[in-house]
C-alpha cells in the first residue's frame, strides 16, 4: 500500500459519526483537517492518543483546524469510547474500509510473530484547500498531539 504524497489532493471520504451524523471532507473546505487513523477504539494506545487530542483541542481550534479520528470499529463502539473517554471531537466508522483503502493505512501488521490486516497508525494533515500538507507515519501515541500542533504553527505563518 502507498499513501496519497504531500501536494496531492486529499482522498473525499463519506462516513458517519460516533451519533450517525454523516461527514464528508467538502465539510470543511477552508478549514486544516487532522485525519488520523487508529487502530481499535478502548486499547491502550488508542484512548492514549485520542485523550491526548482531546487534551489540546482548543490550540487545535486556535488553528482552524479539526480533527477526524478514523477506525474500523462502529458507530456504538466510537459512541461508547467517546462517552467512557469524555471525547468531543469527531470519530468516524469505516466498517467498509473504503477510507482505509483510499489512504493507504490498511495493510499487513505483525504482533508477537503473528501477521494480520489491520489499520497502521498513520495521520494526515489536510489544507484548507483539501491538499495534503504532511503524512505521519509510525505515530507516537503520547507526542503526536504536540508534532501536529507544532507543523500547524509553522504551516500557519
Amino acid at each position: 500500500m502507498s499513501f496519497p504524497k504531500i501536494d496531492s489532493k486529499a482522498p473525499s471520504f463519506s462516513l458517519t459519526d460516533q451519533a450517525g451524523a454523516p461527514h464528508t471532507l467538502a465539510d470543511y473546505a477552508g478549514k486544516w483537517v487532522l485525519i488520523y487513523f487508529y487502530p481499535k477504539d478502548n486499547t491502550p494506545g488508542c484512548t492514549v492518543e485520542a485523550l491526548a487530542f482531546e487534551s489540546k483541542l482548543p490550540d487545535f481550534t486556535k488553528y482552524n483546524c479539526v480533527i477526524l479520528g478514523v477506525s474500523i470499529d462502529s458507530e456504538a463502539a466510537h459512541k461508547k469510547f467517546c462517552e467512557k473517554q469524555n471525547l468531543t471531537f469527531t470519530l468516524l466508522s469505516d466498517v467498509d474500509k473504503k477510507m482505509v483503502h483510499a489512504y493507504g493505512v490498511w495493510d499487513k501488521k505483525k504482533f508477537m510473530g503473528r501477521e494480520y490486516m489491520g489499520i497502521l497508525r498513520t495521520s494526515f494533515l489536510v489544507n484548507p484547500l483539501g491538499i495534503i500538507a504532511k503524512v505521519y507515519e509510525n505515530v507516537k501515541p503520547p507526542v503526536h498531539a504536540n508534532e501536529v500542533l507544532n507543523d500547524l504553527s509553522a504551516l500557519s505563518k
